[in-house]
């Protein structure tokens, strides 16, 4: 058995030379057969033409409306709130505890369950009902814009950039 690596095949295939005589074997018609359409210069014919007759392109039924590219938010439930311990909650508790994937994308607390917990809640968004259910525990809800992600150059760079520059 030949192995991959030994077999005898070239990269690039030399391209057909058609209409060049007889003897190549596509000479006379260039392997377009006789007569008809396809035969003819000129007009190329689409890969979806089917002879004239309602392509079946145009049959199939499209895709109608907008398709969003927006990821949405992440979603906790309130009731998930009540297992976190501190005063504090943002999306780093949140990663933490496992209940979001990153925290740097828009997190949004929703309804269900009871929150009993009272914390201080720093995300981007809450339900109008979860809002109320922690002030009435004594908690409070702060709205806050998702933390950027940090940057991938060190601060040790920073300076010795600078001093090349003066």
């Amino acid at each position: 058995m030949t192995k991959y690596h030994e077999l005898n095949a070239t990269a690039n295939k030399d391209r057909k030379r058609v209409g060049r005589g007889i003897s190549s074997g596509y000479g006379k018609t260039a392997g377009r057969g006789t007569k008809g359409q396809r035969a003819r210069t000129g007009k190329k014919l689409g890969a979806t033409f089917m002879g004239g007759q309602l392509p079946l392109v145009q049959g199939t039924p499209k895709l109608r409306g907008f398709k969003s590219k927006r990821v949405p938010a992440q979603v906790v439930y309130a009731d998930q709130l009540n297992d976190l311990k501190g005063a504090k909650v943002d999306a780093f508790v949140l990663y933490e505890a496992g209940l979001i994937i990153t925290p740097y994308h828009l997190v949004k607390v929703i309804g269900r369950g009871e929150l009993t917990s009272k914390a201080t809640v720093e995300l981007s968004g809450m339900s109008a009902s979860v809002v109320a259910q922690l002030e009435k525990n004594g908690g409070k809800f702060v709205k806050t814009a998702v933390p950027l992600l940090p940057s991938s150059k060190t601060p040790e760079d920073k300076p010795e950039k600078a001093e090349k520059a003066k």
